[in-house]
């Protein structure tokens, strides 16, 4: 693959969200501010956890990443390209009519995706299936569900926390982009959600939370720990920033999904730039 476990994470992250910037100020359309508070923890997970193949992306002895904060594509689609799915180049046909980079996750469109998204709280279910699928079968693949934190409003994803601490499922990961703001507003204003991980424990699963999820070491840390957990699920709660890595794209719920101006746009690459030259 391009991307390897030797990888420069500092210098990955930073040239993905140029191409997330980029993707969505040219689509003039597309989810910023999710794509990039989750990008870290994603980079970490594709460079140094997840089993994957590039060059061949139905390969059976993968793990599957399943996106179920499926409205945050500019940070998959990014990541899959620098991976080697698909040339980079294509990005910039991010969300045109007939190209495969929709707005939203379609699954296998391009090979890496795992999932088809659109409408919040159905990721964990559906890695729930896959998961009892593999375990019927003796496979012990990890499955990996990234979800949101205004995506814990959704009734689908504590019936599928229920069923999967139930059946004991080890093996299934869910992924909490906790970055404290959903659509237009904070997650605080819209539906309090606190305390998120003692309502995973309570439903049987293990977890680990406050891990600061743009800190590589500590997102490594939790990762491995996730990867150990046996006899049950295990959930990571990540303490993430909207929109991090523009100032002012940082906590502001204005750019949960709407495109930079011209002169947002400029100011953003060059505070991306200038990421890049203190690396």
């Amino acid at each position: 693959m391009v991307v390897s476990e030797s990888t420069d994470l500092g210098a990955l992250t930073r040239r993905l969200r140029r191409h997330i910037v980029t993707m969505v100020y040219d689509a003039k359309s597309g989810h910023i501010g999710g794509s990039m508070s989750a990008i870290d923890i994603m980079s970490v997970l594709y460079t140094r956890f997840l089993r994957h193949h590039p060059d061949d992306p139905a390969w059976a002895g993968r793990d599957r990443f399943i996106m179920s904060k499926g409205h945050c594509t500019p940070a998959q689609y990014a990541l899959l390209a620098e991976c080697g799915y698909f040339p980079v180049e294509e990005l910039s046909t991010f969300r045109r009519r007939g190209g495969r980079l929709q707005g939203h996750s379609v699954l296998g469109k391009p090979g890496g995706v795992e999932n088809s998204a659109g409408a919040l709280g159905m990721g964990l279910s559906f890695g729930l299936g896959i998961r009892l699928g593999m375990r019927l079968r003796g496979m012990e693949n990890k499955v990996v569900v990234l979800m949101g934190d205004g995506e814990q409003d959704e009734g689908q994803v504590w019936e599928a926390a229920m069923a999967a601490a139930h059946h004991e499922v080890d093996g299934l990961i869910a992924l909490i982009d906790r970055n404290g703001i959903q659509n237009d507003d904070f997650t605080v204003n819209t539906m309090r959600s606190e305390p998120l991980d003692e309502k995973y424990r309570a439903f049987g699963w293990d977890v680990r939370a406050g891990v600061d999820g743009h800190d590589f070491a500590a997102i490594e840390d939790a990762l491995r720990w996730a990867y150990s957990v046996r006899g049950k699920p295990a959930c990571v709660i990540f303490n993430t920033t909207k929109g991090k890595g523009v100032s002012f794209m940082e906590n502001n719920p204005n750019f949960h999904g709407a495109p930079p101006s011209d002169e947002q746009y400029a100011q953003a690459m060059a505070e991306l730039a200038e990421l890049e030259g203190a690396r």
